[in-house]
């Protein structure tokens, strides 16, 4: 009898000896068969590995190579007890509490299997669709009050119903997928484990907005996302889920991966539009906004990954059920990523309202090194350091905007009370000096003089520089850059004392 055996095959797995530990398992026996599926998101146990059984997939992690014979010894292929053991996957306390729908197949399939992923929900959101006029699509988006989730949180259908009312012979669907802030990896972690998901919302979107071609703009670091993309593009357009008339609807998408050179500042979508189009990487003023003069000069829609892939449940079970998760103006779920010192790093998908203390402790379980939480950085490397006192915040946007934070991306880098705020705010500077464009003078210039002033101590004038950069730069990365050095300033003012 053949025992199905799953191991993951995402980035942070292989990176943790994955590979290796699939192919001794597949050498144990033939009557093995090892599944490459994607990852639940629960890094501090990978590499996990699930056996069927007949009570469900039972977990072991983080297993490496050399506990495969302790394994066998305990009769793992029949789900036995073992130190590794963590019961039924889906049981596990870390995915049982989380409300996934974005990630609901993220773990569960081989992400490269068409037939998993349509047994598991998917393409259901895209046969609807199809059955609707853009007008309402649009208007299901809007209802489900989905916000871009790459961190600016513009309301979804208000950008897509922009680009359909534009009149144009060409639009297009550019995915961000550059996912460079520090401490997140939600993106990578739905490309690499359910890809069809984001093309599915994709397609949706061309569908909406009357879009026929697609790009996925993909960072240079994430090269098993580009192999895993350009799998499932030619898999689904072998399927008519892509291509010309799809499903024998009339309506064509096409879909193309660019891979990026490495900036940061791509990241902001008028420079990935540069970037696209063969060009230095650098911020357009606006207007005109691109959802006028986009790509190529077209009407373009640009949203985030986890935007694009929240779009199929929205599509398959109607936009008022989206909108019964979350709290006030922020309504669904967000993948919450927790990193830096912390116990049990990972993605959570949770409705907006949790509070950054219940995440910290339920899910991460303090610190790694067992030391008190000092700091929690959240939404990148230029969100807002915010103290032990202020861990009641709830995750929502509107929240963190009051409390001078930004929720970005949702990644969540925790620091222990080794760390030194002074550095970490010169560190916002540097970074600065690095990842500018260099377009405009406020964020070229001010990250520069902002990095002496810290070590010259001069707190009065990089105050003032900091509202010159905030009121002054073109986009984001300079306007943002302030934001953890004041708040390191105000909470941890002693570590700026020689």
């Amino acid at each position: 009898m053949t025992v199905n055996v799953y191991v993951p095959r995402d980035t942070a797995s292989i990176s943790m000896g994955a590979d290796e530990v699939a192919t001794a398992i597949a050498n144990l026996s033939e009557d093995i068969k090892v599944v490459r599926n994607g990852t639940w998101g629960m890094t501090y146990l990978e590499p996990l590995v699930e056996v069927e059984t007949e009570n469900g997939r039972v977990a072991y992690g983080p297993v490496r190579v050399e506990d495969i014979q302790s394994l066998v010894e305990a009769d793992f292929l029949k789900g036995g007890e073992h130190l590794l053991c963590h019961g039924i996957t889906q049981d596990i306390d870390y995915l049982k509490n989380q409300e996934r729908l974005t990630f609901e197949r993220c773990g569960l399939i081989d992400p490269l299997s068409i037939d998993d992923y349509q047994k598991n929900g998917g393409l259901v959101g895209l046969k609807r669709a199809l059955k609707l006029s853009a007008k309402e699509i649009i208007d299901d988006v809007t209802t489900s009050g989905l916000r871009g989730r790459g961190g600016a949180a513009f309301p979804t259908g208000i950008k897509w119903n922009t680009v359909f009312e534009a009149k144009a012979n060409q639009k297009y669907i550019c995915c961000n997928a550059d996912e460079g802030d520090s401490g997140t990896f939600s993106d990578r972690i739905l490309m690499e484990s359910d890809p069809f998901c984001l093309i599915e919302g994709m397609v949706i979107a061309g569908l909406a907005v009357g879009a026929t071609k697609g790009y996925i703009y993909l960072r240079s670091e994430y090269p098993l996302c580009k192999v895993v993309l350009n799998d499932a593009i030619k898999i689904a357009e072998a399927q008519n889920y892509l291509g010309n008339d799809i499903l024998g609807s009339g309506s064509d998408f096409f879909l193309e991966v660019r891979i990026g050179a490495g900036s940061y500042v791509c990241g902001e979508e008028t420079a990935m539009l540069e970037s696209l189009e063969g060009k230095r990487g650098m911020v357009r003023a606006k207007p005109p906004l691109p959802a006028h003069v986009g790509l190529f000069g077209k009407p373009t829609v640009i949203n985030n990954v986890l935007t694009l892939a929240s779009i199929p449940i929205i599509m398959a079970k109607g936009g008022d059920y989206y909108k019964d998760f979350g709290i006030g103006r922020s309504r669904g779920t967000i993948a919450f990523q927790l990193t830096g010192n912390i116990k049990c790093g990972g993605l959570v998908e949770k409705a907006f309202g949790i509070t950054l203390g219940e995440m910290i402790e339920e899910y991460g379980q303090g610190t790694f090194s067992g030391q008190n939480v000092k700091a929690v950085q959240v939404g990148g490397p230029l969100g807002a350091y915010i103290p032990l006192e202020e861990f009641d915040l709830p995750l929502d946007y509107e929240a963190f905007s009051e409390a001078g934070a930004v929720l970005g991306h949702g990644g969540i880098v925790v620091f222990d009370d080794t760390a030194d705020m002074k550095e970490q705010a010169k560190f916002a500077f540097d970074f600065c000096v690095i990842e500018s464009c260099g377009k405009c003078t406020p964020c070229r210039i001010g990250s520069t003089r902002g990095s002496e002033l810290i070590d010259k101590g001069d707190f009065e004038l990089m105050r003032e520089l900091c509202d010159l950069m905030d009121s002054s730069s073109l986009c984001a990365m300079g306007g943002m850059t302030p934001i953890p050095v004041k708040s390191a300033i105000k909470h941890w003012q002693d570590d700026f004392k020689d």
